[in-house]
């Protein structure tokens, strides 16, 4: 970014003047680049630098005559810069200005991303810290798992988070790149030094091989990791529905005194913020698969991914920045039922010990799968009485009170058995 310019908030990054404002920053880039190198005089640059103003309304004016929006920003600028301005654009073809721009906001918009990423670690490592030994149980394919606690869930959303933020540092540098190499890319009538110059100055480095556009895949991956966090910042919100249902209620979205949850039921408390992330996720991949298609150009260059990138870009940039304040808040605020974790957990008995039953069985002598059987059956028929009490039921087994002592069948329904390695887990992350 040039120096003079302050980052902006996010949606101000995507409006028509900055985007002028951009455009006009790699003109002045290239003239100075141009000046550098004695193509152009220093004088003429000093006076563009001077002078070189353009008004939002005006360009569209003009574009609306000549169909062209390039022209018309040029037209413009060079009504305030007078006879100088025939040293601006000189050698360049449209996109050299159009993509290197892009570059500049989709760099800008990165950053203001990251720092959101570090806001929302931070708040999901504060309530993971908070929740550590927060006993609940686990589930797979929603019925009742194991235990687990619920600083360990978010432990997972955490590493989740760290990875997302390494993509993007990564994916910083792949976008960052700008082209000033001419009308095919071949630099006819421009001079590489020219582009390795203004790239320098506006924070970007040259493409390695550019058409007239650079090509398409840098900003098909860019998209693709927009989606892959809005993904995950989703799995995150239905994770929080699912644990807000009444028949659960472990987790619910802050809800305030004057907040309303239905127009026609005075008692709901909906989720409507984590439903709000999941409806935004899918925009966003749908916007990633728009710009899969932009990657297939026609030869050296056509235009059919520009109606779409004027779109997409500013939508995924915006809703991404969106969606992890968004989470971030939701998290930070979220509330939490450790009671209800405990009476949800001990539904019918303890059944989820069932393996720590099992294991113990077979660890005093008795064959994997007889002692399968006797534990299945006795699971079973708790899970399906409204009072089940598999407990109970497995302690008065006949095979089980010669194979286990009472203390060995009441340490198998210790939940502490099942956090025993999360200090290691936890090393990992830091936390």
């Amino acid at each position: 970014m040039i120096e003079r310019y302050t980052l902006p908030e996010m949606a101000e990054l995507w409006s028509e003047a900055y985007k002028l404002k951009t455009w006009l920053d790699v003109e002045i880039a290239v003239c100075e680049a141009q000046a550098e190198l004695g193509y152009i005089p220093e004088a003429a640059v000093a006076e563009i630098k001077a002078k070189a103003n353009f008004d939002p309304d005006r360009v569209l004016e003009i574009e609306a005559e000549v169909r062209h929006d390039m022209i018309a920003f040029l037209t413009n600028v060079n009504e305030y810069v007078g006879d100088a301005g025939r040293y601006i654009h000189l050698g360049l073809t449209s996109s050299d200005v159009l993509d290197t721009a892009l570059a500049i906001q989709l760099v800008a918009s990165l950053n203001l991303i990251l720092e959101a990423i570090e806001e929302l670690s931070q708040g999901i490592r504060y309530q993971a810290q908070q929740h550590r030994y927060t006993v609940m149980v686990g589930r797979s394919h929603g019925i009742h798992a194991e235990p687990i606690t619920f600083g360990f869930k978010l432990a997972g959303w955490l590493a989740e988070v760290l990875r997302h933020r390494d993509r993007l540092i990564r994916l910083r540098g792949e976008i960052a790149v700008g082209k000033i190499s001419g009308a095919v890319g071949t630099y006819a009538n421009i001079d590489p030094k020219i582009e390795a110059i203004a790239c320098q100055k506006l924070g970007l480095n040259p493409d390695t091989v550019s058409t007239q556009v650079i090509s398409r895949d840098r900003h098909g991956e860019y998209m693709q990791e927009l989606a892959l966090l809005a993904a995950s910042i989703e799995r995150f919100a239905v994770e929080i529905r699912n644990l807000q249902r009444t028949d659960v209620l472990e987790v619910e979205e802050f809800f305030s005194a004057k907040q309303k949850g239905s127009s026609a039921m005075p008692h709901k408390r909906n989720p409507i913020r984590s439903e709000r992330l999941t409806g935004i996720a899918r925009i966003i991949r749908g916007h990633a698969m728009a710009a899969l298609e932009n990657v297939a150009l026609w030869h050296e260059r056509d235009i059919s991914h520009s109606s779409v990138e004027r779109v997409i870009f500013p939508d995924s940039c915006i809703l991404t920045h969106f969606m992890i304040k968004e989470i971030t808040d939701l998290i930070k605020n979220l509330l939490v039922y450790p009671e209800n974790m405990k009476r949800n957990m001990n539904v019918y008995g303890g059944v989820i010990f069932s393996q720590r039953v099992l294991l113990t069985l077979v660890k005093n002598g008795l064959n994997r799968e007889e002692a399968y059987n006797i534990v299945q059956s006795s699971a079973h028929e708790a899970w399906n009485q409204t009072d089940g009490n598999f407990r109970g039921l497995i302690a008065q087994n006949p095979v089980v009170k010669e194979t286990l002592s009472p203390e060995e069948l009441e340490a198998c329904f210790d939940p502490q058995v099942h956090l025993k390695n999360l200090d290691e887990i936890y090393q990992r992350l830091s936390i």
